[in-house]
């Protein structure tokens, strides 16, 4: 139980990464409270995670709306007095599709970069307070390997939405040690965990499918747990000397170019 008593709040957990990062760290032991707009699968996950380890609390929230999210840490903090962990994790296509860059409006660019690093920056500002209070916190941004290089869904806002969550990781860090809180990223290779990632799996056809996972090193795609328990690695005490840092969870995929 390496987080019994911590607060833990995850973004984007109705499914997929999400729900595995908020059962991962309710079985470590901490009260988990989850959120995303999706509010039938956000049920779900709450039913699972009480099912599987313990307690967990659910709200709708819409990440880029700054009202949300101050409403929803609020009744955090009301509840608990504190908050331990963040993972930011709400994020995606936001239902686009690949198109050339020139065709792309200003709307469908700020809607990605509103869900994916808005909401990242909207949740750690409202928390900040707090974990400076308690000189202690811990924060864990999902970006992609769309952000350290780019991206199969060709979609030129998500790559660069998470290539600035790799900034941003970098720096809060430097900007919230002082206070004991560490910031750092996960950068997940391509995983099956949602409807829109089984929907480009599948598009990619057979040939497809055999060329990514011949690009990765241990030829196996991986699994939203492998993410959660690089989540726990990190908002644990085991990596209390850790912060600003962006680790690739994506079975050797880098090695292979």
């Amino acid at each position: 139980m390496l987080l019994e008593n911590k607060t833990a709040v995850v973004t984007g957990a109705a499914h997929g990464i999400g729900r595995a990062i908020a059962l991962e760290l309710a079985a470590q032991g901490a009260t988990v409270y989850i959120c995303d707009i999706l509010d039938q699968e956000l049920e779900r996950s709450r039913e699972e995670v009480i099912a599987a380890a313990g307690k967990c609390f659910a709200q709708v929230v819409d990440v880029s709306s700054s009202d949300q999210v101050n409403d929803f840490v609020g009744k955090i903090l009301l509840n608990n007095n504190k908050i331990d962990i963040l993972v930011n994790n709400a994020g995606g296509v936001c239902g686009q599709q690949s198109q050339p860059i020139e065709a792309v409006s200003d709307e469908d660019w700020h809607r990605i970069f509103a869900v994916n690093l808005d909401g990242a920056f909207k949740f750690t500002r409202a928390v900040a307070a707090t974990m400076k209070t308690k000189q202690n916190g811990a924060i864990v941004n999902i970006s992609s390997g769309a952000g350290r290089s780019y991206s199969l869904t060709g979609i030129q806002a998500y790559a660069s939405s998470k290539a600035g969550l790799i900034g941003l990781t970098r720096q809060t860090a430097r900007e919230l040690g002082v206070y004991g809180i560490r910031v750092n990223c996960i950068a997940p290779g391509f995983i099956r965990s949602n409807p829109s990632t089984e929907k480009q799996w599948l598009s990619m056809g057979i040939d497809g499918q055999k060329k990514v996972l011949e690009g990765i090193a241990l030829r196996r795609l991986g699994q939203p747990s492998d993410i959660a328990k690089a989540v726990s690695f990190f908002v644990s005490d085991a990596a209390s000397w850790i912060t600003g840092q962006t680790i690739s969870v994506d079975g050797g995929h880098w090695m292979l170019g």
